[in-house]
C-alpha cells in the first residue's frame, strides 16, 4: 500500500481568474472610475433651472443616475428638468470622455482575453479545481503521445479515471476534444516543475499511481524522482529507452520501468519458442472485450540480418544470439543525406542476403524502415521480414509492405502498463508462459475461449483471506480442493465458467492448477472470467448459504424468518 502524502507537502495556490482580471485591468478601471466620478461631480455642481425658472442644482444621486444611463448608451431621456447650456456642454464633454474610457477598457479586456499567459492561467486554475474535487481513484498520466492516447482510451473503457499532464498546448487541447466517457482533466505545464506536478494531483488522497510516458527520458526520470520523494510508495510506471535511466528510476522506487525497444528482442525470442505463448500473452494484456489476436507465424531459424540505426541494433542482436540465431548487423537507415540511399543499398548488399532467412528493419524512423524493407525485398523476395513500427499512424504503410511481423512500441507500452495497473499478479504469471511450451499455451487459449468466449475476459486476483472470502475460509481446514469451489451456485453439477490461470502460495507459483489442488488460507488465485462468472464466484466466497450449497449440496435458509420456521440455524462463520 502506498503511503498518504506528507502533511508538509502543499499544492501550490493558483490565483483566481477574478484576481488576475482585476490586477491586469487596474489602470483601465481607474480611468473609467475617474471619468465617471468627475462627470457626476461636475454635473451636480453646475447650476440648472426647474420648470418654473428657479435656479436648482442636481443632487449627487440625480447626477449619478443621469450619467449612468448616458455613459452606458441606454439613453432613457429621463431627466429632472431641461438642462441648461452649461450642463449640456459638460454632458457633451463627459460623453466623449466616457466613449474614450470605455474603448480603452474594452480594448484592454479583449487584449487580456487574447493573452496566452492569461488563458493558460485560467485553464490551469480550472483544471486544478477539477483535480482537487475528484473523489474517485485516478491516475496521473504524464505525456499525451501515441502511447498515452491508447492507454487512456483503454482506461476510459475500463471505467478508470485519469488526469493528463503535458507541456504541448495542442496535445492538451486534444484531450478535451477526444470523446471520453468521463471528464478528463488535462493540465498544461512542464512535468519537471514540481509545482505543476503537484497540481496534477500526485499528492491527492485519491491518486493511485503515476504513469510517466513523456517523449524524453529526462522528464520521465524527474517525474519518478519527484513522486518517489514527495509520495513514497505510490506506484510509478515509467517509460525509458535507456538502461542507465531505468536504474535511476528503480533507485527512486519506480514500480515498473518499461523499455519498449528492449521488448522487441524479447518478443522475438518468445515467438521463436512458442507462437501460442505470445498470442496468449498479448490477449491477456489487452483491454477486456478485445478479440483474440491472430497467431504469429513461426520464426525461421538460420541466418538473420538486423539492419538499422541506433542503440537498438546491438541489443536486438544480443537477444537473437542468446536464442541461438546467427545474426549479422548492418548499420543503415540513418539520417537522410547525400548518397545515403546508395550507401544503404551497398551496406545491405554486403550483408549477403542470399544466405539469410530473415531481415529485420530496426531503425527508429518509419520511412527509413520502409526503405530498408523494400531494398531487402528486391534483393531476395522470399525473406522473412520483421520491422519496428514506430508510429501507429503509419500502420497502413506497413500493412501495404506485407511484413511478416511488426512490433509497435506504443502497443507494447499499453499492454504492459494495463497489465500492471489492472492486475499486478498477472505480471508474476506472464513471464512463466513462454517456458511452459507451445502445447500448454494452445490448450490454455482453448480453455479460456471455451469458458469465457473469444474476447479478453476480466482478470482479477483473489486472496483467500477473511476480507475477500469470509464464507469459504472456515471450510479450508477440511482440505477443500479447487474444483469444489468452481461450481455454479445455481447448479452445482455444472462447472463454473471461470479459469484459474495461476495459484500463488508464498514464493511458489502453480500455472493452471488442477481441480484436485487443495487450497490453503492465504493462497492467491489469478482468475479469468466474464462478469457473470465473477459474480457467481463472489457469491460462493461471501454468502454462507451459497457456500453450503456449492460445497455440500445442502439448501440452507438464508433469511432469519426461514431459519426460524425450519428450526435451523447457521453455525457461526458458515
Amino acid at each position: 500500500m502506498h503511503q498518504p502524502p506528507p502533511d508538509e507537502v502543499r499544492v501550490p495556490r493558483v490565483s483566481s481568474g477574478l484576481t488576475t482580471v482585476l490586477r491586469r485591468m487596474r489602470v483601465p478601471l481607474i480611468v473609467l472610475i475617474v471619468i465617471f466620478a468627475g462627470s457626476v461631480l461636475g454635473l451636480s455642481l453646475l447650476p440648472g433651472q426647474d420648470a418654473d425658472g428657479t435656479s436648482r442644482r442636481m443632487t449627487i444621486f440625480e447626477a449619478f443616475y443621469f450619467m449612468s444611463y448616458t455613459a452606458t448608451t441606454i439613453g432613457f431621456g429621463e431627466i429632472p428638468y431641461e438642462l441648461t447650456t452649461q450642463q449640456r456642454m459638460w454632458v457633451t464633454v463627459a460623453i466623449f470622455l466616457s466613449v474614450i474610457g470605455w474603448a480603452y477598457a474594452i480594448g484592454s479586456m479583449l487584449a487580456l482575453m487574447q493573452d496566452r499567459a492569461f488563458r493558460r492561467a485560467l485553464a490551469r486554475r480550472q483544471v486544478a479545481r477539477k483535480v482537487q474535487s475528484l473523489v474517485e481513484p485516478f491516475l496521473v498520466v504524464v505525456g499525451y503521445g501515441n502511447s498515452a492516447k491508447r492507454l487512456v482510451r483503454s482506461l476510459d473503457e475500463m471505467g478508470r479515471r485519469f488526469v493528463v499532464l503535458d507541456d504541448d498546448e495542442n496535445r492538451v487541447a486534444a484531450v478535451e476534444l477526444d470523446a471520453y466517457r468521463a471528464d478528463a482533466p488535462a493540465l498544461l505545464g512542464d512535468a519537471r516543475d514540481t509545482g505543476t506536478l503537484l497540481l496534477s494531483g500526485i499528492t491527492h488522497a485519491c491518486c493511485e499511481g503515476v504513469v510517466a510516458l513523456a517523449g524524453d527520458d529526462e522528464t520521465n526520470l524527474d517525474v519518478t524522482m519527484t513522486t518517489g520523494l514527495l509520495r513514497p510508495g505510490l506506484p510509478v510506471i515509467a517509460r525509458t529507452s535507456s538502461r542507465e535511466v531505468a536504474e535511476r528510476m528503480r533507485a527512486f522506487g519506480a514500480w515498473e520501468v518499461v523499455n519498449p525497444l528492449d521488448r522487441f528482442g524479447n518478443y522475438l525470442r518468445i515467438i521463436f519458442r512458442s507462437p501460442a505463448a505470445y498470442q496468449l500473452m498479448i490477449w491477456l494484456t489487452s483491454t477486456p472485450g478485445t478479440p483474440i489476436p491472430p497467431r504469429e507465424d513461426p520464426m525461421p531459424r538460420g541466418r538473420w540480418v538486423v539492419c538499422g540505426h541506433g542503440p537498438l541494433l546491438e541489443e536486438l542482436a544480443t537477444d537473437l544470439r542468446e536464442e541461438g540465431i546467427d545474426v549479422s548487423v548492418v548499420e543503415a537507415g540513418g539520417p537522410m543525406g547525400r548518397d545515403s540511399a546508395r550507401r544503404d543499398a551497398e551496406a545491405i548488399a554486403a550483408a549477403r542476403l542470399d544466405e539469410a532467412v530473415a531481415f529485420v528493419a530496426a531503425s527508429q524512423d518509419d520511412m527509413a524502415n520502409l526503405w530498408l524493407l523494400e531494398v531487402a525485398r528486391r534483393a531476395r523476395p522470399e525473406l522473412f521480414l520483421v520491422t519496428l513500427q514506430n508510429h501507429s499512424a503509419n500502420a497502413a504503410l506497413y500493412r501495404a509492405s506485407h511484413v511478416d511481423f511488426g512490433m509497435m512500441p506504443s502497443e507494447v507500452i499499453v499492454h504492459e502498463v494495463l497489465a500492471r495497473l489492472a492486475n499486478p499478479a498477472l505480471m508474476q504469471f506472464l513471464p512463466r508462459v513462454p517456458h511452459l511450451g507451445d502445447e500448454w499455451a494452445d490448450g490454455m487459449i482453448e480453455k479460456i475461449r471455451e469458458r469465457c468466449g473469444s474476447q479478453t475476459p476480466d482478470l482479477w486476483s483473489l486472496r483467500l483471506v477473511e476480507e475477500e472470502a469470509p464464507a469459504l475460509l472456515p471450510r479450508l481446514a477440511d482440505g477443500l480442493p479447487l474444483g469444489a469451489v468452481l461450481r455454479d451456485p445455481e447448479d452445482r453439477d455444472r462447472q463454473l465458467d471461470v479459469v484459474v490461470l495461476a495459484l500463488m502460495r508464498g514464493d511458489d507459483s502453480i500455472a493452471a492448477p488442477d481441480d484436485e489442488v487443495v487450497l490453503e488460507p492465504g493462497d492467491e488465485l489469478l482468475l479469468a472470467a466474464q462478469a457473470a462468472g465473477r459474480r457467481s464466484l463472489d457469491a460462493t466466497l461471501t454468502h454462507p448459504p451459497t457456500t453450503e450449497y456449492v460445497l455440500d449440496g445442502r439448501f440452507v435458509p438464508s433469511g432469519w424468518l426461514w431459519r426460524r420456521l425450519t428450526g435451523r440455524r447457521l453455525e457461526e462463520g458458515v
